[in-house]
């Protein structure tokens, strides 16, 4: 680089930053960019959730969801962030709620509910005719932990280049697993149990075409990847587990398209040990 052009370049950058920031883009600032409106985050599994409310009866049962942890261990990145959703509890309570067939009564963190008794309790509450009533006890309590993210259960792609000019793709699929549990609040019985799986899906497709000109390479590509949102796979098998509490243990009319989809994998393997 020449001693004029960094120069240029060095009086350029001064001039740009002894401007303010009102001087640049404006004394109300820069219109900032908005893309998509916010929507209601369903999985193909809420209308079968939402049906539910429709079931005659208000002889309702008291839920109270405690931890549903996710022990995967699954970390990435430098910072060892989560690879999966820590909110699974957060998720099984909105599930809940959207059948309409439910009490629910707060027990995961009780922290704001407890100061606020408290403070009743010492008339420290602006509310003087507020008096702090019985706690609601629960019927059943639900517990439970994203136990499985398994990569790689299958992975395919193929690529072709010819002269500097092709393309490859690749296909991925990987699981998560959840294991649930339903507790009788009054005798620690385990009423029901569930373990699920959903299979996630994604697709990577790329094009190159590149070329030498003189000494220089010039290279030119693109391409698209779309994967299936893994933790819509996560909210998904708590909506079919939620959705099988409330019909095969608490006898709500299910209906066929939303029954679970069950597999024969495993049966398969065993049967040809068997040599059927």
């Amino acid at each position: 680089m020449s001693t004029s052009r960094l120069l240029m370049i060095v009086l350029m950058s001064s001039a740009v930053g002894a401007c303010s920031a009102q001087d640049i883009y404006g004394s109300k600032g820069v219109k900032p960019t908005f893309s998509f409106p916010v929507t209601n985050n369903d999985t193909p599994y809420t209308r079968c959730l939402g049906d539910l409310a429709k079931v005659p009866g208000d002889n309702l049962p008291v839920i109270s969801v405690g931890e549903v942890a996710d022990k995967t261990g699954q970390r990435e990145g430098l910072a060892e962030s989560s690879v999966v959703s820590q909110g699974i509890s957060e998720m099984v309570m909105s599930a809940f709620y959207k059948t309409g067939k439910t009490r629910m009564v707060e027990r995961f963190d009780l922290r704001i509910p407890l100061a606020e008794n408290k403070m009743a309790e010492s008339k420290m509450i602006t509310q003087v005719t507020q008096r702090v009533g019985p706690v609601r006890a629960s019927d059943f309590v639900v517990l439970g932990a994203l136990t499985e993210l398994n990569y790689n259960i299958l992975s395919e792609g193929a690529g072709l280049y010819i002269r500097g000019i092709g393309a490859k793709g690749r296909t991925v699929i990987i699981n998560v697993g959840l294991d649930m549990r339903i507790v009788n609040a009054q005798t620690f019985d385990v009423v029901y149990v569930t373990s699920l799986q959903k299979q996630i899906y994604g697709f990577e497709v790329d094009a190159n075409v590149f070329s030498f000109f003189g000494s220089q390479l010039v290279e030119f590509s693109a391409g698209r990847i779309k994967n299936e949102p893994l933790q819509l796979g996560v909210r998904s098998v708590v909506e079919m587990g939620v959705y099988q509490f409330m019909t095969e243990y608490l006898g709500l009319p299910g209906k066929p398209e939303c029954v679970l989809e069950r597999t024969d994998f495993m049966n398969d393997y065993l049967n040809k040990q068997k040599g059927l």
